[in-house]
């Protein structure tokens, strides 16, 4: 009967260990994504405000502590795909994909992002709503030829996104994602329709003055 104790306990006590390391390596990991989440959303924030340098900066910091969370998970894999590793690479995802549409560059590979597909993917779906908002400061600048391009490259994002028809245990619910995109694009397709229209119009009616 001792014996069987001196078992249980034996079992216990590395049970205990293994979840102290996974427990450490969690807490370490996620306020790495937190810092991630942190850098990526002022880098899309400076993106809208033009500081490109700043961006870049931004985007290089969350890289960095998404491979320092990517590091301290290297003894337990399975924590790899949680859900805050997968929050995290999808901000950094959208922010680096945002400043490649915004200076008209080839997006950036998931695999050069080290990021996981369904991140890089919902990152692309985000990346579209800020678009949105970009095209809507530039319609306000008058440069809508430039609106038109950027119209069509959300309208290429969302082209791949439809095609990604896979369960949401593989994609992380990216169907509704994709849903919201559609919306994103009509309504913004909408709003620089009608702006053009005003502008045709308005340059009609100067040459009847």
């Amino acid at each position: 009967m001792e014996k069987s104790n001196s078992d249980l306990e034996a079992i216990a006590q590395r049970i205990r260990a293994s979840f102290a390391a996974r427990d450490t390596a969690r807490e370490k990991a996620l306020g790495r994504c937190r810092e991630a989440i942190r850098h990526s959303a002022n880098a899309i924030r400076a993106v809208h405000r033009g500081e490109f340098d700043r961006t870049r900066s931004f985007l290089d910091k969350a890289r960095q502590v998404l491979q320092e969370a990517a590091e301290s998970l290297a003894e337990h894999p399975e924590m790899r795909h949680g859900g805050f590793v997968h929050d995290a690479q999808k901000e950094y995802a959208e922010g680096c994909i945002t400043l490649a549409l915004v200076l008209e560059e080839d997006l950036p590979e998931p695999e050069a992002l080290e990021v996981g597909y369904p991140a890089y993917l919902h990152g692309m779906a985000e990346a579209v709503g800020e678009m949105r908002r970009y095209i809507l400061d530039t319609i306000r600048k008058g440069e809508l030829s430039r609106c038109e391009a950027l119209l069509s490259r959300m309208d290429d994002i969302y082209s791949v996104l439809v095609t990604m028809d896979f369960p949401d245990a593989l994609t992380f619910g990216l169907r509704r994602a994709t849903d919201v995109v559609r919306g994103v694009l009509e309504k913004t397709r909408g709003d620089l329709t009608l702006t053009i229209r005003q502008r045709d119009l308005e340059r009609r009616l100067d040459r009847l003055v």
